[in-house]
């Protein structure tokens, strides 16, 4: 698992091998959420647009 996980920090999130092993697992695993979705990897299991979190007038 560890191995796979530097994979995806390294190769895929370019950061360095340091960075990955400091970075907490659960900010390690957002990024590679992230950028799954940002490729086409993975869906959103929701999409919320701005207009629906900032009400119209402000």
């Amino acid at each position: 698992m560890f191995i796979r996980l530097i994979y995806y920090g390294t190769a895929q999130l370019n950061r360095s091998e340091e960075e990955v092993w400091l970075l907490p697992l659960g900010h390690l695993m957002d990024l590679w959420e992230c950028h799954k979705q940002f490729t086409g990897i993975a869906k959103p299991k929701q999409e919320i647009f701005i207009d629906d979190v900032i009400p119209v007038g402000i």
